[in-house]
């Protein structure tokens, strides 16, 4: 299936690919937050398709405000990682941004499509022993996304103050 493509101003083609925002939402303790997909039964992290016309941090944000609820704040601190994967037949090429937040305190409230779904914050350790869905599978990940957040904290860097994800 071609994928359509856009032209610059230049004549420089580019191609459209769709995109999903992967979140890694890590606290204090240095602990992931994971949802438990009720159709997947398994435990994911925050993620979604990208909307037309979104940036990543948008994207990123809107997702976060879906998924856990418009109380929870949280800090962008990030990208963390991209790659592209097969998502299915009819989309073999999709690009996956992941982006890292810590959070900030509030109630989670999972909503949209994780509406009643358990939550849980783990460590690393407790990661490898669950069924989780790719990306935040993956042990290297994981430790890339708690390397950078100390980074981040130690050197209190960020994008500004803490944002709360409301509407």
């Amino acid at each position: 299936m071609p994928y359509p493509t856009l032209t610059a101003r230049n004549h420089r083609t580019f191609a459209c690919y769709p995109a999903a925002v992967v979140v890694f939402i890590v606290n204090e303790r240095e602990e992931i937050l994971l949802l438990q997909h009720s159709k997947r039964h398994r435990w994911e992290v925050v993620s979604g398709a990208m909307e037309a016309g979104e940036t990543v941090l948008a994207g990123a944000l809107r997702e976060v405000r879906e998924e856990i609820g418009p109380h929870a704040r949280v800090r962008p601190l990030g990208a963390l990682h991209s790659a592209t994967f097969a998502y299915d037949e009819e989309v073999p090429f999709m690009i996956s941004l992941c982006y890292l937040m810590a959070y900030e305190g509030g109630e989670i409230i999972p909503g949209d499509d994780m509406a009643g779904a358990p939550f849980r914050w783990a460590t690393p350790a407790e990661m490898e022993t669950l069924s989780i869905t790719s990306p935040a599978h993956q042990p290297w990940l994981v430790q890339r996304a708690l390397e950078l957040y100390r980074l981040y904290t130690r050197q209190n860097i960020g994008l500004g103050h803490e944002v709360r994800v409301v509407p």
